[in-house]
């Protein structure tokens, strides 16, 4: 494992990518299937979290911190932010603070919902936070004007799924809670809208029915990644020096939180055995 990013050899791209916690992790290992080649720098911001039960100046002041740190200590040539609540609140912002560098978001997946939702009624289970948002009614009236949106709040499952143990009677009566909500309203799709929901992906699909779509984003935004990164400069260096992709694909793991919770749920979820760093930001 690299300790900074002066130690990475050779051509690799160098990502950040930061959640309110482990959520984000999903959006990680997408990433690096679209991106072989590339050094992943992943912080969780577990000590600060759930961004989503928090307000909007306090999620911009921890991304605007964060970005900073992977940008400028981490020496990341871009930042993808795998948190909805975050992207919602702060990426406008964050993308006018540094300009010209890539910064890609997550956003509840409405635009591929409406394209396969057969009736255009669509559920979308989210933060408090991400639904309040303004950017998410933009979202809405940009690609769902035609159809029946429903907003899904599900307070304390975000929280829930970062302890890292997914069968707890406590997520199960949560799922069944909101999942239930939504099935009585005759939802014929659903959008996961908290990048932590993909890991209880079965289990929300499972409650819905076999009738219901669950569509999850994480793919869409690692392709966006791909095309964005592979156009810098320093991605498309070759030469005989270039080492292979396997001895370039790298991953750092850093938390504001408890590292031994993010390496074990990093083990448990990606089988990825890696130290973490601790860090305070």
């Amino acid at each position: 494992m690299h300790d900074n990013a002066s130690s990475i050899p050779g051509p690799a791209l160098n990502i950040g990518v930061f959640d309110s916690g482990v959520g984000g992790l999903s959006v990680l290992k997408a990433l690096r299937s679209e991106l072989p080649q590339a050094h992943f720098v992943y912080l969780a911001d577990s000590g600060h979290a759930p961004y989503g039960e928090r307000t909007d100046d306090y999620v911009l002041e921890r991304s605007r911190l964060i970005t900073r740190h992977l940008l400028q200590t981490m020496g990341c040539q871009g930042v993808v932010i795998a948190c909805n609540t975050a992207t919602a609140v702060a990426v406008q912002q964050l993308r006018a603070d540094w300009p010209g560098i890539p910064l890609v978001g997550v956003e509840p997946g409405v635009k591929p919902a409406v394209a396969q939702s057969p009736h255009q009624r669509i559920g979308v289970m989210a933060t408090t936070a991400t639904l309040r948002h303004a950017r998410f009614h933009a979202l809405v009236k940009a690609h769902a004007a035609q159809a029946q949106v429903l907003a899904q709040p599900c307070p304390g499952l975000a929280l829930a799924i970062e302890q890292g143990e997914l069968q707890t009677p406590e997520i199960q009566n949560l799922l069944v809670q909101y999942c239930g909500q939504l099935r009585d309203k005759g939802v014929d799709t659903v959008v996961l809208g908290c990048t932590h929901y993909a890991f209880v992906h079965e289990q929300i699909a499972a409650l819905l029915g076999p009738q219901v779509r669950v569509v999850d984003t994480a793919e869409a935004v690692a392709k966006q990644a791909a095309r964005l990164f592979n156009a810098l400069p320093h991605a498309q260096a070759k030469g005989p020096q270039q080492q292979p992709p396997s001895s370039l694909a790298t991953v750092q793991l850093q938390t504001t939180g408890i590292a031994q919770q993010l390496h074990d749920i990093a083990l448990h979820w990606l089988t990825l055995d890696l130290p973490v760093q601790k860090v305070n930001i």
